[in-house]
């Protein structure tokens, strides 16, 4: 049986959520309801139009779609200017392990282990 996706790790501040051992800017959660449903739906239209326009080998629309996908990024404080006010710098992209959540990251993913999976390994945490 296939194992369920669970939601993605989110860092104790919920800046990032932490997808194979990277982090990536999370949603600001300060936006509306109605504003995030909104940008989330222009997303995931704009994914497939991407997806479509290779298939399609449309050059034009394939630049048309992923600058909407950029668009609904930054709307959702994905991309962009951050959205928190404390000056702390953007870590998104970086690997965790290169940062200050590592000893967090290392301490979560070992509760969260399951029967089977191969043990988290981070450079420079021990």
């Amino acid at each position: 049986m296939a194992r369920r996706a669970s939601p993605p790790l989110h860092t104790p501040d919920g800046r990032y959520i932490v997808v194979r051992g990277r982090l990536w800017r999370a949603a600001n959660p300060f936006l509306a309801d109605d504003v995030r449903a909104a940008l989330v739906q222009s997303l995931m239209t704009a994914r497939r139009d991407v997806r479509r326009a290779q298939a399609e080998g449309d050059a034009a629309g394939l630049r048309a779609a992923r600058a909407r996908v950029h668009a609904a990024k930054v709307g959702l404080g994905e991309r962009g200017p951050v959205w928190w006010t404390d000056g702390a710098p953007d870590l998104g992209r970086r690997m965790i392990h290169n940062t200050e959540y590592a000893e967090w990251y290392r301490e979560r993913a070992a509760e969260l282990a399951q029967p089977g999976d191969p043990p988290i390994h981070l450079a420079g945490v021990t």
